[in-house]
């Protein structure tokens, strides 16, 4: 069984390596920040990835979004995120996405490298391990927050035609405002559904998720 691990801590991902190959896992390759990892699993396509959330270059959800990145070239691509956080905006993401194996364990709770090896391959075969709490951390934070309740009826207006599909330009033309006043109430529906800046388009396809779900 293929993998490719992601880590910066060089003692842990050394220490990955030797634990996964013992139990006769094959390590393609292991990484130590984003865009190695993204190249890595569109290059290997291993059975299993095993990723930390916050690598460099920018410590945050590096290792998240080079992960869901190469999912989208490599649909189903199983992957097991291993970290210390629970990232909230594209951990949504990745576990909405039934196609593949998922999974998402916290590091201070492995405690048995049996149970640890037995959810990669859980993983890899298509199904998820779940640590309970990262699912009890999204779920309390959904359900407290209750964003959609936080919109104005002008900014649910525009949320609803952007879940027809509709551009900037044609919402501005169907609600008879400027292209800016879309903008600008895209932003505050963003803000709102505590979705952060982000260089790609998953904001608008996870608000629009968010509406659906409501």
């Amino acid at each position: 069984m293929r993998v490719v691990i992601a880590e910066d801590l060089a003692l842990l991902r050394d220490g990955l390596i030797r634990l996964l190959s013992a139990y006769e896992f094959e390590v393609v390759e292991a990484v130590d920040n984003g865009p190695s990892l993204k190249r890595a699993l569109v290059e290997h396509r291993p059975d299993v990835a095993v990723v930390d959330v916050r690598l460099p270059p920018t410590f945050t959800d590096e290792g998240l979004r080079a992960a869901l990145d190469a999912r989208r070239e490599i649909p189903g691509l199983p992957v097991l995120v291993l970290s210390q956080h629970v990232e909230q905006l594209y951990s949504r993401e990745l576990l909405s996405d039934s196609s593949g194996g998922i999974g998402y364990l916290l590091k201070d709770r492995v405690s048995d490298v049996k149970q640890f090896v037995e959810a990669v391959r859980r993983v890899a075969d298509g199904g998820t391990a779940l640590d309970p709490d990262v699912v009890s951390q999204l779920l309390t934070r959904r359900s407290r927050e209750e964003p959609l309740k936080a919109l104005t009826p002008r900014e649910r207006e525009v949320l609803e035609l952007m879940a027809e599909g509709r551009s900037n330009a044609a919402i501005a033309a169907k609600m008879f405002v400027t292209e800016k006043a879309v903008t600008k109430h895209t932003a505050n529906i963003f803000a709102k559904l505590g979705l952060p800046v982000s260089e790609d388009d998953n904001r608008r396809v996870l608000a629009v998720l968010a509406y659906l779900h409501a």
